[in-house]
């Protein structure tokens, strides 16, 4: 008999036929039972005639399974699923509408960065990216499975994800019709057969989302993105269909994965969006996991009210405004708001490249306050052109500590969750989200305001504990206890908040 803990990963793997093509020619689907229950996935081809099953059981006890495929004999058995250890809380789920949790309850608040093409870097460079998250900063991560062709990413990769060999499944009218890339290039290079895939790319990308498991950080996969020299935004639909469906038969027994299905979908003007839906139906379909999904955007946000969406995943769309407007964006798409790209800590000469630490660290403030989530990058000129927001490697900026300091304050929280309260126009106000919270509880952002000292009104009949918050030196200072009308006294610099818990 087999054992394996609740939401980890029990593969089944097999010999079988290796003729024709593999990818095409032999689905492989499989069932598992547990007692009243029945879970379909499918299997995928993993090369040199090895098919594999990945499955994530979340229920208790003995499981029974069949596997079925014209490759090779159906194959039966069991194993038993046991409870789950110290530290595996399961899949991160919406909770509350507007915030997360993993499976088992456990709160998740997610503190995430952008690292688009890390896991394609030197395993040098890979294992500095991984040294970096297990500091803690963040627990989930964005990156794309296809390589990447932009500013400072203009090296082919170590592998590719497709065969070489003829075009086929490669959209010849789309690469005519919308031929440009950026930064440009003379031609499409590519000479990739998009109905082969090479596994042994897509194996690594196995290990990646496992060494993330281990640190705790999420997996958040951007399975399309526009920024493409070899041909892979631009396949036809039988060949995307091929690819999404592998991707999932993969990776989505891992209790860690994200789906996202495009950065920047808006960019790729060769999908339209009947396409964006239909790679959404195949995941509700083929995921029994119901793992999170979204989407992002350039400039034009999607319809996040579409019930595939379980999240907002968004761009800001405004220079000087975006994570003013999360509580705004929480009524209107009526979903949790996660700002995973809102300019990033660096010096670059590209705009959305060059913002400083202190500004980043405010807007991730300003986001959490309204009762969101704000994402990480950096881009910080490297003579090597190694930037973080793409190539992983070293972080050299000061947000990530105060971004993780932010994390802590949030753990704090009376009922584990934030929105945004009343207060003066200078000032952005959190409270509880729970409504069972009867105790007062108000954190107090000043963002860039700086007053030498603030009024607070409260009940006399009451005590509140007062606390003075500098989110850029990470401190917390203990302002004594008061109750009815007092004055709090501020240093009068930025960045500061006055946290009142009432006693």
């Amino acid at each position: 008999m087999s054992f394996v803990e609740r939401w980890k990963l029990f593969e089944i793997s097999t010999n079988g036929k290796s003729d024709g093509n593999p990818f095409t020619d032999y689905p492989v689907t499989a069932e598992f039972r547990n007692k009243n229950k029945s879970c379909k996935v499918d299997g995928f081809y993993d090369g040199d005639g090895v098919y594999r099953v990945r499955f994530m059981p979340s229920i208790l006890g003995e499981y029974e399974y069949t596997i079925s495929s014209d490759a090779f004999d159906t194959i039966t058995g069991t194993f038993t699923c046991t409870e789950a250890s110290d530290g595996n809380h399961g899949p991160v789920r919406v909770c509350n509408n507007y915030h997360f949790a993993y499976e088992d309850g456990t709160p998740y608040y997610p503190f995430g960065t952008t690292c688009y093409v890390w896991e394609l870097q030197s395993e040098e460079l890979q294992n500095k990216t991984l040294e970096e998250l297990a500091k803690g900063y963040f627990n989930k991560i964005r990156f794309c499975i296809f390589p990447k062709h932009y500013h400072y990413n203009l090296k082919e990769p170590a592998s590719y994800p497709y065969e070489k060999g003829n075009k086929e499944g490669l959209d010849l009218e789309a690469v005519e019709k919308y031929s440009r890339v950026y930064p440009p290039v003379e031609k499409l290079n590519s000479d990739f057969n998009f109905m082969k895939l090479n596994p042994a790319y897509f194996r690594h990308i196995d290990d990646t989302i496992e060494k993330l498991d281990e640190l705790g950080v999420e997996a958040d996969i951007i399975v399309m993105h526009p920024y493409d020299r070899w041909g892979f935004s631009k396949m036809t639909k039988e060949a995307d269909d091929l690819y999404w469906n592998y991707v999932i038969a993969r990776y989505a027994a891992y209790k860690n994965v994200w789906w996202s299905l495009a950065n920047e979908y808006d960019l790729m003007p060769q999908k339209q969006i009947s396409d964006w839906e239909r790679y959404a139906a195949i995941i509700c379909e083929k995921d029994p996991y119901n793992h999170l999904r979204n989407i992002h955007n350039c400039m034009a946000f999607y319809d996040h009210t579409r019930p595939w969406i379980t999240h907002c995943c968004l761009q800001r769309q405004d220079l000087y405004r975006h994570v003013e407007y999360t509580d705004e964006y929480r009524v209107k798409f009526g979903k949790a708001c996660v700002w995973d790209e809102i300019a990033y800590e660096g010096n670059i000469d590209l705009g959305w490249g060059n913002i400083s630490g202190q500004e980043l660290t405010r807007r991730f403030w300003e986001a959490c306050m309204r009762g969101g989530y704000a994402g990480h990058g950096e881009t910080y000129q490297h003579p090597e052109d190694i930037l973080w927001w793409s190539h992983g490697g070293e972080l050299h900026g000061d947000s990530p500590a105060r971004i993780k300091f932010l994390h802590e304050i949030l753990k704090e929280t009376p009922g584990h969750y934030l929105k945004r309260g009343e207060g003066m126009f200078d000032e952005t106000v959190a409270v509880p989200e729970s409504m069972f919270e009867s105790k007062l509880y108000e954190i107090h952002y000043f963002g860039f305001g700086r007053p030498s000292y603030r009024m607070f009104y409260l009940p006399e009949d009451k005590k509140y504990q007062v606390e003075i918050i500098d989110t850029w030196e990470m401190t917390v200072k203990d302002a004594g206890v008061h109750s009815g009308t007092f004055r709090i006294e501020l240093p009068g610099k930025e960045y500061m908040a006055v946290r009142i818990r009432e006693i």
